[in-house]
């Protein structure tokens, strides 16, 4: 294995940090992108990439560059925490972030969207791509999106509600295809142990929170925050009257909602009905 890299303030930049990573170790071997294609697959531009830092690619491409350049298990690491470090995300998002990662429990009400920890990659690239993100910053919000899926994958996941309004289930993704693989994550993940998800069906009414998605995180110190959002901004919520206001409006939500085993019942009706 190559001798380790001297820790520098660029290590505190994992997606940097991995693109200087990968940039040393092919010019050790003084090749050129289009050699390093030809002995470990994919196209020379994904290289390109890759070592400017526009992508981070995939764990396999990692795992065949760590068995290429004789790092085992080095570059995936790097891969690992490229694509779960916060500071992918805007400005605004970051604190909800680390908070969420941290947090001991998890609630969320969805309206329209589904929650960002429930996504598939396609269904993160679409939503994000009406958002108008160009394409290298698209793929870099997407690979960030799936790396937050880690928070509930995890051996010592965290509890997490989710209610979703049907309205959510109605409007599917462009690709049929897509949208079935969507909903199907839906209820592979309603299944674990760490996961309840219920869905309100049309015809129940209004409610508190019609056109305000939430999310609550309880917090390791017994704190409860907010964050609620809509297309153009988010709010991280941290006083305890808001907080607790928005809780009782949630909690209402929740007694009009259909139980878990009706609710994974809905949710296999709809995909009977995609096409």
């Amino acid at each position: 294995m190559p001798p380790r890299r001297v820790i520098t303030g660029r290590s505190q930049e994992p997606r940097r940090r991995y693109a200087e990573e990968l940039r040393l170790l092919r010019a050790e071997r003084e090749l050129s992108l289009r050699q390093l294609a030809e002995t470990v697959g994919w196209d020379p531009s994904l290289f390109g990439k890759l070592e400017s830092g526009a992508t981070l690619g995939g764990p396999e491409v990692a795992q065949a560059l760590d068995a290429f350049y004789g790092t085992p298990g080095l570059l995936l690491a790097m891969w690992e925490v490229a694509v779960a470090d916060p500071m992918q995300f805007k400005e605004r998002f970051r604190r909800y972030m680390a908070l969420e990662a941290e947090a001991i429990s998890l609630w969320h009400y969805g309206g329209s969207t589904i929650h960002g920890l429930l996504q598939t990659p396609q269904y993160a690239r679409e939503l994000l791509g009406a958002g108008g993100l160009e394409k290298g910053e698209l793929d870099q919000q997407v690979e960030a999106r799936m790396g937050r899926r880690e928070v509930l994958e995890r051996d010592d996941a965290s509890p997490f509600r989710v209610i979703l309004s049907e309205a959510v289930l109605c409007n599917s993704l462009r690709c049929d295809r897509d949208w079935r693989e969507q909903v199907r994550y839906l209820l592979e993940v309603a299944e674990r142990s760490n996961v309840t998800l219920y869905v309100v069906p049309y015809g129940t009414g209004l409610h508190g929170l019609m056109d305000t998605p939430v999310t609550f995180l309880r917090l390791p110190d017994g704190r409860t925050v907010a964050y609620a959002e809509n297309v153009l901004r988010g709010e991280l919520i941290e006083e305890t009257s808001r907080v607790e206001d928005l809780q009782r409006r949630y909690d209402a939500i929740r007694d009009l909602a259909l139980g878990p085993a009706e609710s994974r019942m809905f949710m296999l009706r709809i995909l009977e009905e995609v096409p």
